[in-house]
């Protein structure tokens, strides 16, 4: 029996559909969304060239299982960026976009057919570099005259692409005018091992039914997005499979209980209205109208640490709880920020893997802030310098280095704790690994200091549940 493969789009679609983009923490919400369900590829949008672009494919192809297609438009330079932010996915892949049809090569890229194949077998090549799973997309292929797009086909194969998408970009075709659009090209353009994919309109209502009928052909899989979209739903073509799977021999691995509970959950957060937010907005852990205080019992603590994405054991639910009525005490109320502190400072104290020997800062307005950070593991110093965007930024990426593995940094705080010149300095980190959340908690008189050694706590927590 053969089992049909999902290309999911609703990264790459949505963000051009609604009138605010999509934040960071909705990005990888819709990522972890639809990893449960197991969809079998994430394709996330071409990079626009900004650091939160960059910093969100980084993230979601560090977090999830599923395999992760970063598109790469055939005309532009951005190959290797692409490759840099999901080179860390379990399974990475990249996917060259080219219009095909005449009409489109003019307008969207000024090319005529001779300079697209070119830079078809150019960008191809480009990616098959950095990949083995290299994607081409024909785009408006339905379109495009016959013999050039076979040759289009021939041509990004031959370059390594051992993937090939169809596109019926205009929605022109009848479900048996693509079937047999489909199977004609494939037959003439196809090589044993080449996966050919689906990729349909709903302009005539009838995106479901034209993937179908191309399952029906023998297609090995189809393009679809979780959400209400041009392209077929994701929901109605399992429930296609689930129906017709066993006169056409077909299976899926979707998981059916959770896909109707997952797309109407992400239906309701892309549906609503939002405020314009700030990349700053994206990481905090605010969240207004959450308030505790000495009156709450332990099952309203846990509540709210369970909203704030934490999976703890009973035991340092207990922890938490029982931190959480001394300074309840002591306070009016108790925030979603002091409930971090203290879950950062209670919860799951572990033996540290990684120690701090020592670190060395540059920082200045006419240079970059580097960060020279010595750990030690095991008895064995482990060294790393790196440069970035602050001393902060610079310190984290040079741990990263020093343990080979970038964890999502899901919310980064830092508060005084004491007055005066030298007062104390708090950090909070919180990372994500395998969709879990730790955080850890560093008091320093050097803020950077603290910051480091916040991460270096959250990280402890990493290594200690991995091992």
């Amino acid at each position: 029996m053969k089992t049909v493969k999902f290309i999911d789009t609703t990264l790459r679609q949505n963000g051009f559909s609604r009138e605010h983009a999509l934040t960071f923490k909705e990005k990888l919400e819709i990522a972890r969304s639809l990893d449960r369900v197991r969809v079998d590829v994430l394709e996330l949008p071409p990079l626009s060239g900004s650091k939160a672009d960059l910093l969100s494919s980084r993230t979601i192809a560090s977090l999830v299982s599923a395999a992760v297609s970063g598109t790469v438009e055939v005309q532009g330079n951005l190959v290797d960026d692409t490759w840099e932010s999901i080179r860390n996915a379990r399974s990475a892949s990249l996917n060259v976009s080219a219009p095909v049809s005449t009409v489109q090569m003019e307008y969207a890229c000024h090319m005529k057919a001779p300079a697209m194949l070119t830079a078809i077998l150019d960008t191809v090549k480009k990616c098959r570099f950095h990949c083995e799973q290299v994607e081409f997309t024909a785009v408006d292929a339905t379109r495009a005259e016959k013999d050039f797009l076979i040759k289009a086909v021939q041509t990004a194969i031959e370059a390594g692409a051992s993937r090939i998408t169809l596109c019926d970009t205009a929605g022109i075709l009848l479900p048996a005018e693509y079937a047999a659009f489909f199977k004609e090209v494939r037959d003439a353009a196809g090589k044993e091992g080449v996966e050919f994919f689906a990729q349909t309109s709903n302009a005539m209502s009838m995106a479901c039914a034209c993937a179908a009928s191309a399952l029906a052909e023998g297609a090995d899989g189809v393009k679809c997005t979780a959400v209400s979209s041009d392209l077929p739903a994701l929901e109605d073509v399992v429930r296609f499979v689930e129906l017709k799977g066993t006169a056409l021999d077909l299976n899926t691995r979707i998981r059916t209980t959770e896909l109707t509970r997952t797309v109407s959950q992400l239906t309701r957060m892309l549906g609503s209205e939002k405020p314009e937010t700030t990349q700053e907005d994206t990481v905090s852990s605010d969240m207004p109208g959450v308030c505790l205080d000495a009156n709450d019992g332990i099952n309203e603590v846990i509540s709210v640490i369970h909203q704030l994405g934490y999976e703890l054991s009973d035991e340092d639910n207990s922890k938490v709880f029982e931190a959480f009525r001394q300074v309840a005490q002591n306070k009016h109320f108790v925030g979603p920020r002091e409930l971090d502190a203290i879950i950062a400072s209670t919860a799951m104290q572990v033996p540290s893997a990684y120690k701090l020997d020592s670190f060395v800062i540059n920082s200045g307005n006419v240079i970059r802030a580097t960060a020279n950070i010595a750990l030690e593991k095991d008895g064995q110093k482990l060294c790393s310098v790196a440069v970035g965007d602050g001393p902060v930024d610079a310190s984290f990426l040079a741990i990263e280095q020093i343990i080979g593995h970038h964890y999502e940094l899901d919310d980064f705080q830092i508060q005084t704790v004491t007055e005066g010149r030298e007062a104390m300095g708090s950090a909070l980190v919180k990372l994500r690994a395998n969709g879990k959340l730790y955080s850890g908690n560093g008091i320093s008189t050097d803020i950077i200091g603290a910051s480091i050694r916040a991460y270096l706590s959250a990280l402890n927590k990493i290594v200690y549940e991995e091992a």
